[in-house]
């Protein structure tokens, strides 16, 4: 697609730095913000991680861990009782099965609790570098909005996006993307005034 190369290096001439927002030491550190971030801010997830970190060190102590204790570290990320749950089983699912780490492949991800495309996508994009293409409410809707893909359907969009870009820049692209729909593409209220992609969208050009 003839505007991909374009809208990719406009994103990265205003966003340099195609980091995840999440704040994380291990492997699994970044699998349990991921989870924690499920219908979170990133910023909220933020602030309860280094409590949560600090009080289980290590994969084993989360392995280890009272769910109920985590529920409470976790509480104020929404869906609490579902997420605690989730981290607990799923360390002890890396314990058990594969070594103390992440797996490195989208089949054995989705085998972890609380563990679906979405997070398994990011896993592999910031952990192991693979192309990945991570989409999340943000990606989904900008991507229409530049017909780089079409339907809310995060698979089905995914499908499409992995189709357009070049592998080696899908991931940074997901994050810039990510940075993009806070800033400037909002869902109610979009700064198209301020918008560096208007020529591309589909949105603002009436196509």
């Amino acid at each position: 697609m003839k505007n991909v190369d374009a809208i990719i290096s406009i994103l990265k001439e205003r966003y340099p730095d195609a980091l995840c927002a999440l704040q994380y030491d291990k492997d699994y550190e970044l699998m349990i913000a991921v989870r924690l971030s499920a219908q979170c801010t990133d910023a909220r997830v933020n602030l309860v991680t280094p409590a949560l970190f600090a009080r289980f060190p290590t994969l084993d102590s989360f392995a280890d861990a009272d769910v109920a204790e985590v529920e409470t570290l976790v509480h104020s990320c929404g869906f609490y009782k579902h997420k605690a749950r989730d981290i607990v089983l799923a360390c002890r699912m890396l314990r058990e099965q594969y070594d103390r780490k992440v797996p490195d492949s989208m089949e054995e991800l989705l085998k972890l609790p609380g563990v679906g495309r979405k997070t398994a996508n990011l896993l592999l994009g910031d952990i192991y570098g693979q192309p990945a293409v991570v989409c999340d409410t943000h990606c989904i809707r900008i991507a229409n909005r530049l017909g780089l893909a079409a339907g809310k359907e995060p698979e089905k969009v995914e499908t499409q996006l992995r189709a357009v870009l070049p592998p080696e820049e899908s991931t940074a692209f997901c994050h810039r993307i990510v940075l993009f729909g806070r800033d400037i593409c909002t869902a109610r209220s979009p700064k198209c005034g301020d918008c560096p992609l208007r020529p591309y969208c589909k949105e603002f050009s009436g196509t």
